[in-house]
């Protein structure tokens, strides 16, 4: 699919990539490798990636654009085994447990008002990213993913609108 560039990048991306630098012009070469980077479906490789992460992180907020950014891990099942922290259900679904914590529900409530979201997963060792956007929902049957989770208080669906490897500069390489 060959999308325009004002469909993958908002009018506010574009202003600044106008204003800070003068260079960007959009040619059909470099809209067609915005298009293979920008993708709108999680393909294997990036599932594989995913669901390989003990963890990450996600950006939620109001209706006024207050924004909360929270920290997403595992935690062991009640038999004592490690839960994943996140799966890919499909080429457009992810979910992610919601556990027992603060209890201030900063993430749950913005996604009640605006299901936006943005997931950025993490790989200290090799120093890669990967960058998730879309719309949350929130599942409340505790029965729904069970096997997966069985601490889980709720869980969060994510349907994909954009997902993306991201640039790999400033990552410390962790082992």
């Amino acid at each position: 699919m060959n999308r325009k560039i004002t469909q993958i990048f908002h009018s506010g991306e574009l202003e600044a990539q106008n204003t800070f630098n003068n260079k960007t012009e959009w040619s059909d070469r470099a809209v067609s490798a915005v298009n293979n980077l920008y993708r709108e479906t999680i393909d294997e490789d990036k599932a594989f990636f995913i669901e390989g992460r003990e963890f990450f992180f996600i950006s939620t907020s109001d209706n006024d654009g207050n924004c909360d950014c929270s920290f997403r891990g595992t935690e062991e099942s009640n038999e004592g085994k490690q839960q994943p922290a996140v799966i890919v259900v499909d080429h457009k679904t992810l979910v992610f447990p919601d556990y027992s914590g603060n209890k201030m529900y900063n993430s749950l409530g913005n996604i009640l008002v605006n299901p936006n979201i943005g997931i950025l997963f993490i790989d200290f060792s090799s120093a890669l990213r990967l960058r998730v956007n879309g719309h949350a929902e929130i599942i409340n049957n505790q029965n729904n993913y069970k096997d997966k989770w069985s601490t889980a208080k709720r869980y969060v669906k994510v349907t994909v609108n954009q997902v993306f490897w991201n640039c790999t500069k400033r990552i410390p390489k962790l082992a």
